[in-house]
């Protein structure tokens, strides 16, 4: 009695883990696989009244005809090539460690079925990117959410990698007590946006010993309308400086890679036949100089005066060092 009550949720399971499109299963074949699964002994003909169930309580069954008939799951919560995306997204993040990486693929791979997985794993084999090595991050990003929902502060010794591949506490091993905004995830690496007496950003990975505190969050003001999106155009590498607004003058075939980074809102215009200009607001630090030279003369800073000169100054000192 209690497996006929059971017979349903088998049959719907294995349906979806067994079945897709190019591989549909006749009601025999059903029939023989529940009693190999799980010892029900099951009729044709009941066979056909629980797909009907199934269907009328929202499951995508669909029927196969010709001469490789049978039933099948048509559609899923998420198809195959959103599952592709997913798992290409926690294989290169650098702050998911390879152990954590493989089980949440493999919870991936059971959202659809056994044939479809394969072509999951077979993706994962193709990447062998740098991946983290400590699993506390996903403690670090509970209790920031946590604090965030809760409006409240919190507290973490905040570290620096040494010579020795080891984590050493900046400030001596004080507290930071900063008020938590945002998360956002840049060059493969997780990042914390909060207030600490201005708007600054942490990597989560580099984090210890986070605590929620019980003070109110604080910048309120600063965060109204805050743009994360807009904040993660202007500040190259995660790394801050002083806000500016720049004219980038750029050879036209360079058009596509200024897009890229600061996006189709940018404003740009036509200099001559073969230039443009574009207006972008940077944080200006040492890693936008990094990415401008890495353009060498396609692009180059037009005005104003002063950054251009920071700029010569950071190309001589790369010179002369």
């Amino acid at each position: 009695m209690a497996k006929d009550k059971l017979k349903l949720l088998y049959l719907s399971r294995i349906l979806l883990e067994e079945t897709d499109a190019a591989h549909p299963m006749n009601a025999a074949e059903l029939a023989a696989r529940m009693e190999q699964a799980y010892g029900c002994t099951y009729e044709r003909r009941t066979i056909y009244s629980d797909i009907k169930t199934l269907q009328d309580s929202g499951m995508k069954i669909e029927q196969k005809k010709g001469n490789s008939f049978g039933y099948y799951v048509e559609e899923r919560d998420f198809e195959l090539p959103e599952l592709k995306l997913l798992v290409d997204a926690v294989q290169s993040s650098k702050f998911i460690t390879k152990e954590k990486s493989e089980k949440l693929i493999q919870k991936l791979e059971g959202l659809t079925s056994h044939e479809n997985a394969k072509q999951l794993q077979r993706q994962v084999f193709i990447y062998n990117r740098i991946k983290a090595y400590n699993d506390a991050i996903y403690k670090n990003v509970d209790a920031i959410h946590s604090a965030i929902h809760d409006n409240k502060q919190i507290s973490f010794k905040y570290c620096e990698w040494t010579v020795r591949k080891e984590l050493a506490q900046r400030k001596g091993g004080a507290d930071y007590i900063v008020s938590p905004w945002a998360l956002t995830w840049d060059d493969e690496n997780y990042y914390l946006v909060g207030f600490e007496d201005r708007i600054k950003h942490y990597r989560v990975d580099k984090m210890q010993e986070i605590k929620v505190r019980e003070d109110t969050r604080q910048g309120k003001e600063q965060f109204a309308g805050f743009d994360l999106a807009a904040f993660a155009r202007k500040t190259f590498g995660m790394y801050g400086g002083e806000d500016r607004r720049l004219t980038l003058e750029g050879k036209k075939e360079m058009a596509g890679v200024v897009i890229d980074r600061f996006g189709m809102d940018v404003m740009m215009t036509p200099c001559g036949e073969d230039k443009f200009h574009a207006s972008v607001t940077v944080s200006v630090s040492p890693q936008f100089f990094g990415w401008l030279a890495g353009l060498g003369n396609g692009v180059k800073i037009y005005s104003p005066a002063d950054v251009k000169e920071e700029y010569r100054e950071y190309l001589r000192d790369l010179l002369e060092g």
